[in-house]
């Protein structure tokens, strides 16, 4: 199994990152922190690049804002340093859903179980 996943970390990005990636981190790369999903952030010495190391998938969603803000130079400092100030009624990040199965569907969508009828729209039908 190491060396299929040895091969597929060689050719494939979204798989977390390649051998390349895991190289240049290794040689230029210095861990800034960690975030609750355990996405691993770093820097350059000279702080002039920004990346991430998604623990699973790449999916840029999964990147919470205010790590989004650190990664484009928007804040100086990281999250880990000065944590962005929360209003009580902000909501935990949360990744896009769109195109699976835990996606919002309103009332009226066909893809839940027992759509709600719906009394504002009715179908098309030709004459």
């Amino acid at each position: 199994m190491g060396i299929l996943n040895t091969l597929l970390r060689s050719v494939t990005w979204w798989n977390g990152q390649t051998l390349n990636t895991q190289f240049y981190t290794w040689r230029r790369g210095t861990k800034v922190g960690e975030d609750a999903q355990g996405n691993i952030y770093y820097r350059s010495k000279d702080d002039k690049r920004r990346w991430v190391i998604f623990n699973g998938e790449a999916e840029a969603s999964r990147v919470s804002p205010d790590w989004h803000g650190w990664l484009h130079h928007t804040f100086k400092e990281p999250p880990t340093d000065t944590p962005l100030p929360r209003k009580t009624w902000e909501k935990p990040h949360q990744e896009n859903l769109t195109g699976t199965a835990l996606a919002y569907a309103p009332a009226g969508s066909i893809r839940r179980a027992q759509p709600k009828a719906r009394s504002d729209y009715e179908a098309w039908r030709p004459e």
